[in-house]
């Protein structure tokens, strides 16, 4: 049993750093090279970002730019304002943080938790519109006395944390044996510091890139010119600009991945491995797993980062509709077929009576098998419906009824549709008038449907 706080701290900033390294075997089952995540959602602010916070604001206190209630400002996707405002709340500075539209309502919360003030910025602007989150932080600072700008995307202390920490704990936690470091850019600040850093302990060492399908970080990479991006939806990483602290002659190669993969990857490893994580670590694990399978090398070792918590992705990715609206996960399409597998294997297929029988033969039938509805059936066509209230209100109102034929009070034929139909697309052709369905497959009668057996499969009860 390891036992890593050995002794209390001073403060929750002594807990930033040296995050676990976890084995992902059932992600990697299969797969000969072995991957590692590096836990940074086990940072005190739930993710890597607490590593660059403390240190930006350090270095503007030692440069005398942050000074005794001053205030820190930043553009962010969240994660990076957390971990500012875990700092500053200690060392008592103000905080207004800009984040664009798309990120999750945890993340604005979140903030807001710490004390922080949340601007949020539409995402669909252009990078030097006035409203982009990055553009709207700097005209805070400008309008701000005593305010500094955190400015990740540019200030070279965000990459160099990453060099002095996070690089050589891999280094340490693998015995130098890393051969892969995967790791998404956003700022770039992980991939850049902690590449350089493994880099030059072994030069052998390749580092690639995760990147966003949209994002403009792979064009740039392969060209040098800038090319066209589009919005997606993984919060955190690429970009739409070309930021300084993303050290690009540190990075061998930039793979683009889709969100759907990401959000996908993120739910897997939560339901497989237990590590709830956002969307930027889905991208991480779904490029390394790409990876390891090239490499097929059980000499080769593979570090990704897992870079936040998941908890702050529960009304995205972990939220089935949201999913769904989004064409990321398919909707689960049960058929007419598979919903009359899950009857009562005592029932009769189809509860019917002829157009002969009386009333009140066919309403003992709808009591002994428990149905509202039934058939009316001549050599094996359907003739006409009976269905259960308006046959019992209509024999209340003359008993004289009971005994006439069904051919005198039946309703029109039930629609009919064929087993495999789904039945989604049969829960939308029932109503009151026509609470109920044939089915057929290979032309033969196997069964019937009702609004309320696709009703109890749509909840779940069935």
């Amino acid at each position: 049993m390891i036992h890593p706080h050995l002794r209390p701290y001073d403060s929750v900033l002594e807990t930033i750093g040296w995050t676990p390294l976890i084995r992902l075997a059932r992600i990697g089952a299969g797969l000969r090279t072995p991957i590692y995540g590096k836990a940074e959602y086990t940072n005190p602010g739930g993710s890597v970002k607490d590593r660059i916070g403390l240190a930006i604001i350090e270095d503007a206190e030692r440069r005398g730019e942050l000074r005794a209630g001053g205030t820190i400002v930043e553009g962010t996707s969240g994660n990076t304002g957390v971990g500012l405002a875990i700092a500053a709340s200690i060392k008592g500075y103000r905080c207004i943080f800009t984040m664009p539209d798309k990120m999750s309502t945890e993340k604005v919360r979140l903030l807001k938790a710490y004390g922080a003030e949340v601007v949020v910025t539409p995402t669909a602007v252009p990078p030097d519109h006035p409203d982009h989150y990055v553009m709207k932080a700097r005209q805070i600072v400008r309008d701000t006395p005593g305010a500094v700008l955190a400015d990740q995307f540019y200030n070279q202390i965000n990459p160099a944390v990453h060099y002095a920490t996070m690089g050589p704990e891999i280094w340490e936690q693998t015995g130098g044996r890393v051969t892969h470091l995967v790791a998404a850019a956003g700022t770039g600040g992980t991939v850049s510091g902690a590449g350089k850093y493994l880099k030059e302990r072994n030069p052998k060492i390749r580092v690639i890139a995760g990147d966003p399908v949209g994002s403009l970080y792979t064009h740039y990479h392969q060209t040098r010119t800038m090319g066209e991006g589009h919005p997606y939806k993984v919060e955190g990483i690429g970009g739409d600009k070309i930021p300084t602290t993303v050290w690009f002659d540190w990075v061998d190669e930039f793979r683009q991945v889709s969100d759907k993969m990401s959000f996908t990857m993120a739910r897997r490893l939560a339901r497989e491995e237990g590590l709830l994580v956002g969307g930027s670590a889905g991208l991480n694990v779904a490029l390394s797993a790409d990876v390891a399978r090239e490499l097929d090398d059980p000499e080769a070792l593979i570090v990704t980062i897992l870079c936040d918590t998941g908890e702050r992705y529960l009304s995205k990715q972990f939220n089935d509709a949201w999913m769904q609206e989004n064409q990321m996960l398919e909707t689960i399409r049960t058929t007419v077929q598979e919903l009359l597998a899950r009857r009562p294997s005592n029932a009769p297929a189809v509860v019917s009576v002829a157009p002969a029988a009386a009333v009140r033969q066919a309403l003992t039938l709808m009591s002994t098998w428990g149905v509202s509805q039934i058939p009316v059936l001549e050599n094996g066509q359907s003739v006409g419906g009976l269905i259960e209230g308006t046959l019992m209100t209509r024999a209340l109102a003359q008993p004289a009824l009971l005994d006439r034929p069904v051919s005198e009070v039946m309703d029109p034929p039930f629609p009919e549709v064929e087993a495999s139909t789904p039945t989604d697309r049969v829960g939308a052709m029932l109503s009151r008038e026509h609470p109920a369905a044939l089915v057929r497959r290979e032309g033969k009668l196997v069964g019937i449907v009702s609004r309320y057996d696709v009703l109890q499969q749509l909840i779940g009860s069935r």
